[in-house]
């Protein structure tokens, strides 16, 4: 029986945007960004957003539909997701979440808490404190007060431990305790075709490289180049290689360590994800084939 919704997720360079789009094409899907890089309008050749080719073969939602200077969030994402599902079932197409962003997964299937919004004034205040005291001492700070949320933090991540800060100063609750409460999901009572794909180091890692000499062939330098100057705390400024070309238009670095440095962080982002993936969506149906006609022939198996 022909599954209500499809969610596909994978490391970054899987495959998985090319055989979302496959399977839209064979069902009569509507694709929805599950990536939460792939939203900013600016950075289409950086996050490798889906062309405009490929974007003209099937409906695409939540791609480039917000800008880099906006305060994107996990809620945001998911009260658009929610409105993106209404409209694909609307036009009686079938919805194909696709992405590797774990957290916007865990908004479609369990739902987010509704945290109280934090007053701007407070939230500039922190983020003050936060410039002025640097990264460690700011941690150290949330993890004696905060050591629950904490430990799922690292210091190199300003951008979440100032989020983790400001909810326990406005609500005087753990960030940590909020999100344990869940919220409605934003699918439920729906059949599921849920896949990861999970290809081999030996072909993810050389398209990885592949994917690098690509983003820098459609002009990525000029790209990063027109969005110099955001705000670090600002989520679209921790998109993968966008700091790396910076120094580089800068004459920080060489080519070669740009492309060494981005080849790395990715490689390692990939990881990281596979790994969040393993522990978190075990059950879904792993998809490890190597050629892409064998990946889609198994989901439309599974899917049909």
């Amino acid at each position: 029986m022909l599954a209500d919704a499809v969610l596909i997720a994978g490391p970054t360079a899987s495959g998985k945007s090319a055989a979302a789009l496959a399977v839209a094409e064979a069902i009569g899907g509507s694709l929805i960004n599950c990536d939460s890089m792939q939203v900013y309008r600016e950075l289409r050749v950086l996050t490798a957003r889906p062309s405009d080719e490929d974007m003209a073969r099937a409906p695409h939602h939540l791609y480039g539909h917000v800008g880099v200077w906006d305060r994107y969030s996990a809620g945001r994402y998911q009260a658009d997701a929610a409105e993106a599902l209404a409209k694909v079932r609307a036009d009686c197409r079938i919805p194909i979440f696709v992405g590797g962003t774990g957290l916007y997964f865990a908004a479609l299937l369990e739902g987010l808490s509704e945290i109280p919004q934090v007053p701007v004034q407070l939230h500039e205040t922190l983020r003050t404190k936060l410039l002025v005291e640097g990264n460690e001492a700011f941690f150290a700070q949330l993890k004696l007060r905060d050591p629950e949320t904490a430990a799922q933090l690292r210091p190199t991540d300003p951008q979440r431990m100032l989020r983790a800060m400001e909810v326990l100063e406005a609500t005087g609750r753990s960030l940590a305790s909020w999100q344990k409460e869940g919220a409605q999901p934003i699918i439920h009572g729906m059949r599921l075709a849920r896949f990861v794909l999970d290809p081999p180091r030996v072909i993810l890692h050389p398209r990885i490289a592949e994917r690098y000499k690509k983003m820098v062939e459609q002009g990525v330098l000029a790209e990063a180049r027109s969005v110099a100057g955001i705000d670090e705390n600002l989520p679209a400024s921790k998109t993968l290689g966008l700091r790396e070309f910076w120094d580089f238009d800068e004459g920080k670095i060489t080519a070669a360590q740009v492309e060494e440095a981005v080849v790395t962080s990715t490689r390692q982002y990939a990881k990281r994800q596979s790994t969040w993936f393993r522990n978190k969506m075990g059950d879904w149906a792993w998809i490890q084939a190597y050629e892409q006609s064998n990946i889609i022939a198994e989901m439309l198996k599974l899917i049909k």
